[in-house]
């Protein structure tokens, strides 16, 4: 089994040495949530989708008890050795329980968009907060990675590889999510769809780490050998969009909401 596939099965596809050393945006941008969320001493909230751990931190340092969730094994096994005095629990956050009314808040930072089932989402959300609770969140919104997700699509496809049903992200429009929202009863208090073009870290292989972290289902069941030279005319697709000035800075689009549990 080559070290790809191995990846993709033993550990989950998730790397979370190389998330934390070279892909820590998302945790940096992710301090501005942790703000608009405003944590207070005494309440308890869940951070849905929690990575490895790092901005679960920032709300506990803030005073609240914080539990937090996420999918991957390997992920929360890295956030329970950097923070043990922090509960976190394997879950998925489509479908996920606590008991009703535990939380005064959820939380939650570039995680939504790997999630296809939102409604099943945004029901979970609703039956964990007490009424007057507040869902704090921020991930890919229509447009998000338009760029790179094109240049996959164009190589894989010129290579033989089928691109049906590998692509795993979900990036609604403010109205799509929006929808969703006060379908399920939410109140929508903010709202915002911008660009955020981001940098990333390590020069040249900048794009390998991400697609590496972020992108593995697409090439799930390709060996390394062929693997490396799709990355390479991948990154030459996108070279001329995306490489400025020694380094790679992705599309990102990011959606924001704020919504509240009225009753």
């Amino acid at each position: 089994m080559d070290r790809v596939e191995r990846s993709l099965t033993d550990r989950d596809g998730w790397e979370p040495t190389l998330y934390d050393t070279k892909l820590g945006f998302n945790t940096g941008f992710g301090q501005d949530l942790v703000e608009l969320l405003a944590p207070r001493p005494g309440e308890t909230i869940l951070d849905l989708g929690c990575g490895t751990g790092d901005l679960a931190h920032r709300i506990a340092a803030r005073g609240a008890t914080v539990i937090g969730i996420d999918r991957s094994p390997t992920m929360l096994g890295r956030a329970r050795e950097k923070y043990p005095s922090i509960e976190f629990v394997q879950a998925d956050g489509q479908n996920f329980a606590f008991p009703p009314a535990t939380f005064d808040a959820v939380f939650s930072n570039a995680a939504l968009h790997w999630m296809k089932d939102a409604a099943g989402v945004v029901a979970c959300v609703w039956n964990v907060l007490k009424p007057g609770g507040r869902f704090v969140a921020e991930f890919g919104g229509k447009g998000n990675i338009q760029a790179v997700v094109e240049a996959i699509t164009a190589v894989l496809g010129a290579a033989g590889y089928p691109v049906d049903g590998r692509n795993p992200w979900y990036y609604p429009t403010i109205g799509e999510y929006a929808t969703l929202l006060e379908r399920q009863g939410f109140r929508v208090t903010r709202a915002l769809h911008f660009d955020r073009p981001t940098r990333l870290d390590d020069g040249e292989r900048g794009l390998e780490n991400w697609l590496t972290m972020f992108a593995g289902t697409f090439f799930e069941g390709i060996p390394d050998s062929q693997r490396a030279a799709l990355y390479a005319s991948i990154a030459s697709r996108l070279r001329p969009l995306l490489f400025h000035d020694g380094t790679w800075v992705i599309d990102y689009v990011r959606l924001r909401v704020v919504a509240v549990r009225e009753r």
